[in-house]
């Protein structure tokens, strides 16, 4: 009943289920854009997961030293042509240190992934909960949160993140400490907009039948109020991994973010700002893997908005397929019943 009444309640809303999944994959496949910025990043998630792999396969690591393969009468500077690239170090190897590069980067991708989503799950665990309880809580509750979060939302995340990360011991693992600190300090643009949908969620019909019948809060909040959360709370948790991989690349380039000598993006980025001349490839990897990152996954969660809100226009204007997927939608629409079957077929 709940499903059918938030349907007629919320208008372009569809029941969950079978056919809002199809609904949202055949609109998101409408989107070349984000299809292929889904290959993508399932391409760098893949590769990050198979970093021992693939090192193997070259056989290097990401730690190991390789003093013959620099020139110290230069400051260390790789020998031979590109970087140092050969048959054993498939992109050349690190200034000064002779470390291999193609490992550094295999396994900087896990750690700048690795910190995002952790970020982001932190993120949208600690945004939800406070939000739900504000929306959900007197009127006591909703002043107090609401003030905690608006602190949150006016924190200067580079500054406390600066401050928090330099307070804490080094022995710490440093990616966990880092997801832990942009999650902690970044959730309340996330509860904003979950305290915002509970209050329009909650005083629909089916939220009033269900308390009616006696249920609790938090069972309603559990059973009626969360579905109705996934749609705006996926879309931002998709815009936000990117912005995370920025902010743990902007830290590990200002030296408080993950520590040498375990790889990182924004770490070999720090190492790399004197040797863009000597040896350009150490700058130009990490930074290229940086921005196809960013740019694959700020494109697929830009889809993955306009998938669960075909009302709202896709913000890019380069093959996001809006005729061909608002042909698929009336097509959808006008899949012939038993009540119309007689006029499909005239």
């Amino acid at each position: 009943m709940s499903e059918a009444l938030v349907a007629a309640e919320i208008p372009g809303a569809t029941a969950p289920g079978i056919s809002g999944a199809r609904q949202f994959w055949r609109r998101l496949r409408a989107q070349r854009a984000a299809m292929v910025a889904a290959g993508v990043v399932a391409l760098l998630v893949l590769v990050a997961l198979a970093a021992p792999l693939l090192t193997a396969l070259e056989g290097q690591d990401p730690t190991t030293y390789h003093p013959s393969l620099v020139d110290s009468a230069r400051g260390g500077v790789p020998i031979g042509s590109l970087g140092g690239v050969s048959g054993d170090h498939w992109l050349g190897v690190e200034p000064q240190t002779g470390r291999d590069l193609f490992a550094r980067l295999v396994y900087g991708a896990r750690v700048s992934l690795g910190v995002a989503l952790g970020a982001t799950a932190v993120q949208v665990l600690l945004g939800v909960v406070v939000g739900v309880a504000a929306a959900l809580g007197n009127r006591w509750v909703d002043q107090l949160l609401s003030r905690v979060t608006d602190i949150i939302v006016a924190m200067p995340l580079m500054i406390m993140a600066l401050a928090l990360l330099a307070i804490v011991p080094e022995n710490f693992p440093r990616p966990i400490l880092v997801a832990l600190v942009i999650g902690f300090v970044a959730w309340g643009t996330i509860g904003k907009i979950a305290r915002a949908q509970t209050l329009t969620l909650k005083e629909l019909d089916y939220v009033a039948a269900a308390r009616l019948s006696g249920w609790g809060t938090w069972r309603i909040a559990r059973r009626e109020l969360l579905p109705g959360l996934a749609a705006p709370v996926i879309t931002y948790a998709a815009l936000m991994v990117p912005a995370n991989i920025s902010i743990e690349a902007s830290l590990s380039f200002l030296g408080v973010g993950v520590k040498p000598p375990t790889a990182s993006w924004g770490q070999m980025l720090s190492s790399a700002n004197v040797w863009y001349q000597a040896a350009p490839q150490y700058l130009l990897l990490p930074a290229a893997a940086l921005f196809v990152t960013v740019l694959a996954l700020t494109v697929l969660g830009d889809g993955v908005r306009t998938a669960l809100d075909p009302r709202a226009a896709s913000r890019l204007r380069v093959g996001t397929g809006r005729k061909r997927e608002a042909r698929s939608d009336l097509s959808g629409a006008a899949e012939p019943g038993p009540a119309n079957a007689k006029e499909a077929i005239s």
